[in-house]
């Protein structure tokens, strides 16, 4: 049977892994200052879950590291359009 339970392993929801990426993503941009920038493939990544449930424009997701006091904080803004009059 560990075959099969394998097999039928229930994946991952989508909202942890991406918690889960984005967590990966923030480590290595603390250990590596000056190294590549992570934030671009953040933000497409991030845009590619939200389509998932909602059709929103490339510009609509942005992504930011800013400094604050000591700690640097990730500024996630997502424009979602609005909702129509008609349903």
């Amino acid at each position: 049977m560990g075959l099969f339970d394998f097999l039928l392993a229930k994946k991952p929801a989508t909202a942890s892994l991406a918690k889960e990426r984005l967590r990966i993503i923030v480590a290595q941009e603390r250990s590596h200052r000056g190294g590549p920038d992570y934030l671009p493939l953040l933000q497409r990544e991030l845009l590619e879950v939200i389509r998932k449930y909602v059709n929103v424009d490339v510009d609509a997701v942005k992504v930011d590291l800013v400094k604050d006091g000591e700690h640097d904080v990730l500024d996630i803004s997502v424009s979602l359009p609005e909702k129509n009059a008609g349903g």
